[in-house]
């Protein structure tokens, strides 16, 4: 499928339909609310490896410039628009969260990415120590969420938009988190997945996944 890009729209997000990934940039873009022409595609378009020679998703084109590291995608984006500011301009406090940024996609989204890429060819023990492994993690990481409304923040931020895609696809990784131990998760999902932004940056194809998902938190994060 040829992929429909017009030059005079500006910013181009090319995005999966549902992945955490791509769903992180348009958080940010409706967060920020910045004008931007979404295009859907997938990662075995055939004029994906032109604009990207990884063949990864998503992919940020402004003015000939193509971007397609999320981490300097969302950096890029927080500079250019300084409305809403996702990004901490002290320098010790931008630093801290650069460094959160690189432990989530070392840690968690590299174990997500075992569970959701290729779920048909994946190995089942794999799979299971991916599980393991990131539901004990939540779990040991459960005070992280219990002291500020935001992650480590007062404020919402950069690291909430990164964050918040990957807890809402939980259950198709096959983790179930235990209700009361880490009910401070649930208000915190409860509290991200309710915003505006958030909403608005789903797709058709991700709230027909993930609707009934959205209430089940709200309903834990009470429990």
């Amino acid at each position: 499928m040829a992929l429909e890009i017009s030059e005079n729209q500006g910013i181009t997000l090319l995005s999966h339909a549902d992945d955490f990934r791509s769903h992180w940039i348009r958080f940010i873009l409706t967060e920020k609310e910045i004008k931007h022409q979404l295009v859907l595609t997938d990662y075995e378009d055939e004029d994906l490896a032109s604009l990207n020679p990884y063949n990864t998703l998503p992919i940020l084109l402004d003015q000939g410039l193509k971007l397609f590291n999320p981490m300097i995608i969302s950096e890029y984006l927080d500079d250019r628009y300084r409305q809403n500011k996702l990004f901490m301009d002290n320098p010790i406090q931008r630093a801290e969260q650069r460094q959160y940024l690189w432990r989530f996609e070392k840690d968690w989204f590299k174990l997500a990415d075992i569970m959701l890429l290729h779920p048909d060819s994946l190995n089942e023990k794999d799979k299971k120590r991916a599980q393991v492994e990131l539901r004990n993690t939540l779990i040991s990481l459960t005070p992280l969420f219990q002291h500020f409304p935001f992650f480590m923040s007062e404020t919402f931020s950069i690291l909430d938009c990164m964050i918040a895609p990957m807890l809402l696809r939980l259950n198709s990784m096959g983790i179930s988190l235990p209700t009361q131990q880490c009910r401070a998760i649930f208000l915190y999902c409860q509290r991200i997945f309710n915003r505006t932004g958030f909403i608005k940056s789903m797709t058709l194809q991700e709230k027909n996944r993930y609707n009934h998902l959205l209430k089940n938190f709200e309903s834990q994060s009470h429990v």
